[in-house]
């Protein structure tokens, strides 16, 4: 993937990302710039003992050094492993044990968390590199990024690679039990390319520049933009920021974007600021996924932005395999669209048999699919109850139309989806049931106009605690310091007791109830 992304491109002198900090005058680097600082990481990480097959972990937010990471090391033949900084130390904890890897990429602005609350806590903790430390302020036994390259030499021999070949480790969102790592080949590119090009209406066309302000450590980000976007030498801007509407029209204009991915809520934040105006013309193409776009969100998006919205679907184990393309054919409002070529998605029943047009069953996608996962890392059991038959079962339910239009009906698991991100339960409820005054917790999606859903959580006190407002918010600081900010839940209610299954399963299915029977009594 490294030489198909990169090095192709060294030799037309193109630019390839453009780095605006929001500090000052945006950075241009080209091709052979990441060509060449990739080398220096990458001879800088085999001193640091990397080799082929182990684990390089990048903590960092949308920047150059994201690609140059991933870069160096597909050409030592290791295993990049994006990481949010979003997550906490229990979420980051979790994630490095399970990987092991060798070394770790982060900014010198957590490099403090990763010294105290999550490196300490691994059985064996990775070497540190840090971006941009203070002078002289580097954690004991840490290197500084800037250094390590400055080092190493530009020269580099790429590691040969074949198709099934590992090249990166992305871990799922924890719908059932622990989030697990999802094992990926470096033939994954390949197979996420067709679906890229239609979503992005025949991508690329002449003057293309892409940006998203989807972060690069998730699937929708560093494999539905900024490595499509590479192979086919087109820049991407990185814009390592908060998301805020206001200024997304203002990255979009600085910078002649005409490509972007825009999860829903993105979208929706967007239309608050900029109303039915006129459109922002310099858009050729802008996708969206991760939930449902309802029609009006459709009509003012192409109004506001002057080109056609192409909702798609995909999940970590199975990226971009449905797609919208308004260059070949017409959506219908609610569709994710058709099955991508090269990759085989059906509606299946229990025995893997397909249903009727129209009824509800599981979406399911060929095993063989080119940009299919390898398997969960290290997880041989919960692989075999993936792929079952030579499908790949992704959990979710949904129908097929004589057109071949597919319809998402609901999640098979208890995965909630809030502003764009899939949010397993299971994770959020461990990491409550941690807190001194939690007995016992459920975690439901509930209905909400922006997000689709926000995060709820019923909560069982231990004998003798009071429920109140101070506790309350003490229980989201809780998870948002040991997991990620947008984990933690925006509605709490406690309740005398969470209703369990006779074998002690928490009994979701009655929370959802009980908040849909609450909605319908309030209208």
């Amino acid at each position: 993937m490294a030489a198909a992304t990169v090095e192709r491109h060294v030799s037309s002198g193109r630019v390839a990302m453009i780095y605006d900090p929001g500090k000052g005058d945006p950075q241009e680097l080209k091709f052979a710039d990441l060509s060449r600082l990739s080398n220096r990481l990458a001879n800088a990480l085999e001193g640091l003992g990397v080799r082929r097959g182990d684990r390089v972990a990048i903590f960092l937010p949308q920047r150059p050094e994201v690609a140059l990471a991933h870069l160096a090391a597909w050409k030592l033949g290791a295993i990049s492993l994006p990481l949010t900084t979003l997550f906490g130390p229990q979420a980051l904890v979790q994630r490095l044990g399970d990987a092991g890897p060798a070394v770790m990429i982060g900014e010198a602005s957590s490099a403090e968390l990763l010294c105290h609350e999550v490196l300490g806590n691994l059985e064996r903790p990775p070497h540190l590199l840090v971006v941009d430390p203070p002078d002289g302020a580097l954690p004991v036994g840490a290197t500084s990024f800037v250094r390590a390259i400055s080092e190493a030499s530009e020269r580099r021999e790429t590691t040969p690679t074949r198709a099934d070949d590992p090249a990166f480790l992305s871990f799922t969102s924890g719908t059932t039990g622990s989030a697990k790592g999802a094992l990926h080949a470096h033939r994954t590119l390949l197979g996420h390319l067709p679906g890229f090009e239609l979503s992005h209406d025949l991508f690329p066309v002449a003057g293309d520049c892409f940006w998203t302000p989807a972060d690069w450590a998730w699937m929708g980000g560093f494999m539905d933009v900024l490595f499509p976007s590479l192979y086919f030498g087109v820049p991407v801007v990185a814009a390592p920021r908060r998301f805020d509407p206001d200024e997304a029209w203002e990255i979009a204009g600085r910078h002649r974007v005409r490509n972007a991915f825009l999860p829903p809520t993105a979208l929706r934040l967007m239309r608050q600021v900029h109303g039915p105006s006129t459109p922002r013309t310099f858009f050729r193409s802008i996708a969206s996924g991760g939930e449902s776009l309802g029609a009006d969100t459709l009509d003012w998006a192409r109004g506001a932005f002057g080109c056609a919205i192409n909702e798609f679907y995909g999940q970590s184990e199975i990226n971009l395999v449905v797609s919208n393309c308004s260059a070949l054919f017409a959506a219908k409002p609610g569709s994710m669209g058709r099955a991508v070529p090269g990759h085989e998605v059906a509606v299946l029943d229990g025995n893997l048999d397909p249903v009727p047009f129209g009824t509800t069953g599981e979406i399911c996608v060929r095993a063989d699919s080119p940009g299919a996962f390898l398997g969960y890392f290290n997880n041989p059991e919960a692989t075999e109850r993936k792929v079952v038959g030579g499908w790949i079962l992704t959990g979710d339910a949904g129908a097929v139309d004589p057109d071949g239009h597919l319809w998402f009906g609901s999640r098979k698991d208890d995965v909630i989806t809030s502003a764009g991100y899939r949010i397993g339960p299971s994770e959020i409820e461990e990491c409550l049931a941690r807190h001194p005054a939690v007995r016992l917790a459920a975690v439901v999606g509930v209905p909400d106009r922006v997000r689709t859903e926000v995060v709820k959580a019923f909560i069982e006190l231990r004998p003798g605690v009071d429920p109140s407002g101070d506790l309350e918010a003490d229980i989201r600081a809780f998870v948002r310091r040991n997991l990620a900010a947008y984990l933690y839940p925006k509605v709490i209610e406690f309740i005398d007791e969470i209703p369990l299954t006779t074998t002690g399963k928490v009994r979701r299915t009655e929370l959802r109830e009980r908040e849909a029977a609450k909605a319908r009594a309030i209208k």
